[in-house]
């Protein structure tokens, strides 16, 4: 497996954590609105970068 793959595929895994965090704090009123608002953003930053890594590798076997 590729790093670059491998790399995406743990930022996509942290991403869906955080927004999930996210979502719970919200539904839960459990969180400050900045900290979720925080959180929610870096974890959308997270899971679309992780995405984009995987889907733009080439898999290229040697």
């Amino acid at each position: 497996m590729n790093l670059k793959r491998t790399f995406g595929a743990i930022l996509s895994v942290l991403g869906i954590i955080g927004l999930i965090y996210t979502g719970v704090g919200i539904v839960q009123q459990s969180v400050q609105t900045t900290t979720a608002i925080v959180v929610g953003v870096i974890g959308a930053i997270f899971f679309f970068t992780g995405i984009s890594l995987i889907r733009n590798t080439a898999d290229t076997a040697k």
